[in-house]
């Protein structure tokens, strides 16, 4: 096998036990944050997958995983703030 198959083959693998290590963590319900979460757990997986096929530019992916922190960021920071407001 090439070099290529082996990449693919193990970001798949490491994306997979991070998917079912979300599942296997998260508490009952899908809310805002979990909703969230998996979204851009799922966003990275896939954007990896693409870049590893060489089927994605590194300035696209770049720019992908610029969008996931920054989300990321407000997303945290908004649960954080909500907490401290003693809002659900």
């Amino acid at each position: 096998m090439e070099i290529t198959t082996w990449l693919l083959l193990s970001i798949f693998v490491v994306g997979i036990v991070a998917m079912v290590g979300f599942f296997v963590t998260k508490t009952k319900g899908f809310g805002r944050f979990a909703t969230s979460s998996f979204l851009l757990l799922l966003i990275v997986i896939v954007s990896s997958l693409l870049f590893a096929a060489d089927k994605l530019d590194v300035q696209v992916l770049a720019n992908i995983f610029f969008a996931v922190i920054g989300f990321a960021g407000g997303l945290f920071t908004g649960k954080e703030s909500a907490l401290s407001n003693g809002t659900p």
